[in-house]
């Protein structure tokens, strides 16, 4: 059986405690791939939020480790990695703008037609905005 039922005594409703060997096996079935927690704890009649606990416990090191008595770890340790290195990169050297930049302004029935050279195009965009102010 897979949980353990103290005595009952009055209308009080107990916890249920649930063995070791039961807190293990939902462990395990939630940490295959693919498997949702909450899947796997209403399947077994429990609260997701338990079971979330149950695995969370199972992967941190208890303070019983000097003893023996830590859970196994259900993930491997991240590989150490070196720590990060520049690595130049040679970039092309910037293309300056050819060409020209042609805008229509319409501003009622006037239609102004611009042609900016492309090389200015910080002063093209400083005097649209100032002409449509």
């Amino acid at each position: 059986m897979h949980t353990i039922s103290p005595p009952a005594s009055g209308d009080r409703r107990r916890r249920r405690l649930h063995s070791d060997e039961f807190k293990a096996n939902a462990v395990a079935s939630a940490a295959q791939p693919g498997v949702s927690m909450a899947s796997v704890a209403m399947s077994l009649g429990i609260n997701a939020n338990l079971l979330r606990r149950w695995v969370r416990d199972a992967e941190v090191p208890s303070v019983n480790s000097a003893e023996g008595n830590a859970p196994q770890l259900l993930r491997s340790p991240e590989p150490k990695s070196s720590p990060p290195t520049f690595v130049p990169v040679q970039l092309p050297a910037p293309v300056p703008p050819t060409g020209d930049i042609r805008m229509e302004v319409k501003r009622g029935s006037t239609t102004v037609v611009v042609t900016w050279p492309a090389a200015l195009a910080t002063e093209c965009g400083t005097w649209l905005r100032e002409l449509l102010r």
